[in-house]
């Protein structure tokens, strides 16, 4: 068969027939094989249902079947998802837009594994330091891994492997365990009022942790307790806070029979009294206790670099491995470049060799604009945007062919500088042979994609159907489209009113003054109280830095009467007395926590639902509808409407309750009805299967309840339903939920801090969302904003760019004013944008 015909016999779409999964209304669609496919709509409309639920589910499910019995067992089994027919679907990977947090040992090097060719070059490159002290020249033998001989005192030895030079491994320093950290006691806390005396109890630990009878033995070595403990001497704290563990023989009173008594008890200082009681800790309800006497401190024999000694030895131009990992990769790849021409003529094709496969992965990461990142940072610390791109430049480098890659929100925390970098990476996924899906809002990605499937046209039950498909430029002058005028830009950005620069200060400013911090040099800002201020830049320029550890931590401090972070000089900011940071952190942590109850409106439905005939009939009060706590509960499940089945050799299988279905009530529950304003009679249970939309349509004349719902609706909520967990809500859902509470108040005392609220946000969303920071305004607040996001920047009243660039290259306020100002400024790469 020739190869022209077999071309034309080969597959062009993935077919999806009858798909249902989530609210997908029994869609069909073909998606383009071999190009990149942008799935887009507004948040709740089905697109991740369709590329995540049916297009990865399918993809990788069909794939793990392929293997064998012996091998699943051991991995995670992905259920069919709920369509009808899935044809022609690769082995799919999803990088999702919440990547797993790495644990205390995962640092940028080991994320993106750029660690192990550093290793290596330590152990094969490297001077070696010999059991007497001296450093051998790297040679042949070094490299491979044969004995050295120390030519200044003859002693053989072997160099260390890699392996040995890991901080997960042998390579780790012995006194904080290869974590860079050690928990000590916080002095501070054990006597946090020094005006009290100990009899009064100024030292906490021993009322909490410790038998009062350590006062009594403070007292028979010389301590006075009836003075406050500010005034006791010197010598007398040390007693108390570091006094030796020993046996003291005192006279004491029995507090209950008042009969004096003596006998013989170790001495606990306060410190010892928190290392006694952490060893015997054995839960963590007791961890949690001891928490507030413990703070984390650079550990005093690694200082932080989490290697022994012994790993810390070797050296390759002049340095350390630990040095080396402290540099940023923009700083560390010219360095490993001259690594080759500093060693003898016959070891360069083999440092050639390692240093060929660093630099490799490294482009991807300076493409992706991590170039800020040192190697050595804690990969806890990373945005969830940068552990993706993580994630996306690993996958580039396989170098896989006809693999589905689900991008879900690859453009989270990139500044519109560093897209390119993004869009080549998707160029050379597709140029290997391969189809790539994006899920994303950012109308600069979606502008890249060869084809474009619209999800729609609400959220919700309003969505779930394929409301356009087809190139971009037929998408953009499609009139059914939602994002159609988007992406031909015929719109207006602008939609708040433009304000003066002359009046810009008038409602008074914060003045924060800091010192130098990590790589922000030192600032002096000034932010206008009452407006939109948006604080933009590129990754790693420092806006993190700025705002979250050094303008909400001290207005706190200032609030509360507290001690400054460190590195703050000063802050003014008059008449403010509440500081709020809405960010996409999860809400919640269980099942328990769902819309319904974070939002008050499960609260008033109990009420409402208490007052009705059927529940006075039987007796029901309003605690009794709660599914956590009341009698109306399912028994099955307990109220969580899952249970966990535990299958051998899996891991537990969480399903749906058989009971309640999900419901988390027992069948009783479903019997007390109400009639609802649209004339039907409703169940709490069936309401809380409703979303926010519905709810609100249904039940009319309940005025508090009306007013949440509503609250909710204009937050764009109203496709989420009343059931729903909120730790499972997306970054942007969450951040609006937590909102809810705070809208309709007067707020002319009150600062909103929101870290990226467009996560996740449709640009017909991000027009509500700013409506909404308009609301805040109207009633007096003061909103900072970090944005990435050109919409929310075009409406700022004020502009605080950081930059220029990341990292070393940034650290600084390069311009500050409105958007025109900042459109004139030549050196703001923000400005380019606007």
């Amino acid at each position: 068969m020739s190869g022209e015909i077999r071309q034309k016999m080969l597959p062009k779409y993935i077919e999806v027939r009858g798909a249902k999964v989530h609210n997908l209304k029994n869609i069909n669609v073909d998606v383009p094989l071999n190009e990149i496919v942008a799935i887009a709509g507004v948040s709740g409309s089905g697109k991740s249902s369709l590329a995540l639920g049916a297009l990865y589910a399918e993809g990788s499910r069909r794939y793990l079947e392929s293997l064998s019995t012996y091998t699943r067992r051991r991995m995670t089994q992905a259920e069919r998802a709920d369509v009808d027919d899935v044809r022609y679907v690769p082995a799919a990977l999803a990088l999702r837009q919440r990547p797993g947090v790495p644990g205390i040992r995962s640092t940028f090097g080991t994320l993106s594994e750029l660690l192990n060719s550093l290793r290596l070059m330590f152990s094969r490159l490297a001077s070696h330091r010999c059991p007497n002290g001296h450093y051998c020249p790297p040679s042949l033998s070094v490299a491979a891994m044969q004995e050295i001989t120390c030519p200044v005192c003859g002693a053989k030895f072997y160099g260390p492997g890699a392996e040995e030079l890991a901080f997960n491994s042998t390579g780790a320093c012995k006194t904080c365990g290869g974590t860079g950290v050690i928990q000590t006691v916080n002095e501070a806390a054990l006597v946090p009022d020094e005006s009290k005396t100990i009899d009064e109890g100024a030292v906490v630990v021993w009322g909490t942790l410790m038998w009062s009878l350590m006062k009594d033995i403070a007292r028979t070595m010389g301590v006075r307790t009836d003075v406050p403990f500010r005034d006791l001497t010197p010598e007398e704290k040390e007693i108390v806070y570091h006094g030796e563990l020993k046996k003291h023989h005192i006279h004491y009173v029995n507090p209950n029979t008042l009969e004096p008594a003596e006998m013989d008890f170790n001495y606990y200082s306060a410190v010892n009294s928190v290392k006694n009681s952490l060893a015997k800790v054995k839960d963590e309800k007791g961890m949690k206790r001891l928490e507030k006497y413990l703070e984390e401190d650079v550990c005093p024999d690694c200082h932080g670099t989490r290697l022994s000694e012994a790993a810390r030895a070797p050296r390759l131009r002049g340095i350390g491995l630990d040095e080396a990992t402290a540099m940023t990769l923009s700083e560390l790849i010219p360095w490993v470049q001259g690594v080759p021409a500093s060693l003898p003529e016959e070891m360069r094709p083999i440092a050639e060799n390692i240093c060929e496969s660093f630099l490799d992965v490294s482009k991807r990461l300076m493409d992706l604009g991590l170039g800020y990142l040192s190697l050595d940072r804690a990969a806890s610390t990373l945005s969830t945007g940068e552990r993706q791109r993580v994630q996306l430049a690993r996958a580039v480098r396989n170098r896989t062919t006809g693999v589905l890659y689900v991008l879900d929100e690859p453009s989270i925390g990139l500044h519109p500088y560093n897209l390119k970098g993004l869009t080549g990476v998707m160029d050379d996924l597709r140029a290997d042979g391969n189809s790539v899906i994006i899920v994303d809002h950012d109308t600069q990605v979606l502008k890249h994609a060869d084809w474009m499937i619209e999800m729609g046209k609400g959220a919700g039950a309003d969505g779930g159907t394929v409301i356009s498909e087809g190139k971009i430029e037929d998408i953009s002058k499609n009139p059914h489209s939602v994002i159609g005028p988007f992406l031909s830009d015929q719109y207006e950005a602008r939609i708040r009113p433009v304000l003066q620069t002359a009046s810009m200060f008038e409602k008074g400013a914060i003045h924060l003054e800091t010192e130098e911090i990590h790589t922000v040099h030192p600032l002096d800002v000034r932010i206008p109280m009452g407006r939109l201020t948006v604080v933009t830049g590129v990754s790693g320029s420092g806006k993190t830095t700025m705002v979250l550890e050094s303008l909400i931590p001290a207005l706190k401090a200032k609030i509360s009467g507290q001690k400054m972070p460190s590195h703050v000089k000063n802050i003014e900011a008059k008449g403010i007395t509440q500081v709020k940071l809405i960010d996409a952190t999860p809400i919640g942590i269980n099942v328990r926590s769902t819309v319904a109850t974070y939002a008050n409106v499960h609260d008033e439905l109990r009420k409402v639902y208490a007052k009705t005939k059927d529940a006075k009939e039987r007796s029901f009060k309003a605690g009794d509808f709660s599914y956590n706590t009341g009698k109306l509960r399912c028994p099955t499940c307990d109220g969580t409407g899952e249970i966990s089945l535990d299958v051998q050799f899996l891991p537990d299988v969480k399903i749906p309750c058989p009971d309640c279905r999900g419901s988390r009530y027992g069948r009783e529950a479903f019997e007390i009805r109400r009639k609802a304003k649209d004339g039907q009679e409703y169940s709490l249970p069936e309401l809380m299967n409703m979303s926010v939309d519905q709810v609100l349509h249904a039940l009319g004349g309940l005025k508090k309840l009306q007013e949440h719902l509503q609250v909710l609706h204009e937050l764009g909520l109203g496709y989420l339903t009343l059931g729903e967990e909120t730790p499972g809500l997306s970054g942007g859902e969450a951040q609006r939920l937590k909102l809810a509470s705070e809208m309709g108040k007067g707020q002319s005392d009150s600062v909103f801090v929101f870290d990226e609220p467009t996560i996740g946000l449709h640009p017909q969303d991000v027009r509500t969302l700013l409506h909404v920071f308009q609301t805040l305004i109207d009633h007096g607040a003061t909103v900072v904003v970090i944005e990435h996001d050109l919409d929310v920047i075009k409406n700022a009243d004020y502009i605080i760019d950081m930059g220029p660039g990341g990292g070393k290259e940034g650290g600084r306020i390069v311009a500050s004013g409105t958007p025109d100002e900042i459109k004139q400024c030549n050196e703001s790469i923000t400005g380019q944008y606007i």
